[in-house]
């Protein structure tokens, strides 16, 4: 008896629950999608952020091989006027805006490479948030119709299937983003660390093969060859 009276109690519980979550079904699912809506904004505002960054670099690429073209025509002047001092000092000037230029280069291929993924997310995102509150729509007018049909009683689950839709939705946002993130943190502390560039440097260094970063001598041996070609 005892064991009925248990069972017949936990069943009570569990309908109530089920009742609770049947009237609130609607009311949560607008809530998970203005969540869901604030996280596309948030990707959005991002998304812009890293624009301005490309185009900013894209700018500083700009200006800083505009400053090499014209150190290189001084220094090469200066050459012709017999001050190599003066050339060398414009050498080692346009080595540093080199390497600027090189790091700006890599900034712009990582900002695209990001804001292509990045807008693929958002328009994914901002596509399933449409369908989702299309089926919202239906949802509620399928529960006022149900409603006054049973005399203002609410409907059992007329829309089961969205509700786990905009959870899995909401959930899917939030891992790909922190996912994203972190894949692309640990990929620029690797390249900068140990990646095939830092390698290739190593070895330059040691006189195995070219510098990829160029110096003072081999500016100055870049622009002794355009005078003996000139000539």
């Amino acid at each position: 008896m005892f064991k009925t009276v248990l069972t017949l109690f936990r069943g009570s519980v569990a309908a109530a629950g089920e009742e609770l979550e049947d009237r609130s079904a609607l009311l949560i699912l607008d809530q998970q999608m203005r969540d869901a809506a604030a996280a596309v904004e948030r990707s959005k505002r991002t998304l812009a952020l890293a624009i301005a960054g490309d185009q900013q670099e894209g700018r500083r690429l700009d200006a800083t091989n505009a400053r090499i073209a014209d150190l290189e025509v001084r220094a090469t002047a200066a050459l012709d006027g017999g001050r190599e001092d003066l050339a060398r000092e414009a050498a080692q000037a346009i080595a540093n805006l080199e390497a600027d230029r090189d790091a700006a280069m890599t900034a712009r291929t990582l900002f695209a490479s990001e804001i292509t993924r990045m807008k693929r997310q958002v328009a994914n995102a901002e596509a399933r948030i449409t369908e989702l509150d299309r089926g919202r729509r239906i949802a509620r007018a399928s529960e006022a119709v149900r409603a006054l049909r049973r005399g203002g009683i609410e409907a059992a689950r007329p829309y089961e299937s969205t509700l786990p839709e905009a959870e899995n939705t909401l959930k899917r946002l939030r891992e790909r983003q922190i996912e994203a993130q972190a894949a692309s943190d640990a990929l620029i502390e690797l390249d900068a660390a140990s990646g095939p560039l830092a390698t290739a440097e190593k070895l330059a260094e040691q006189g195995f093969g070219p510098r990829l970063k160029s110096t003072a001598d081999d500016v100055l041996a870049r622009l002794n060859a355009k005078r003996t070609q000139a000539a």
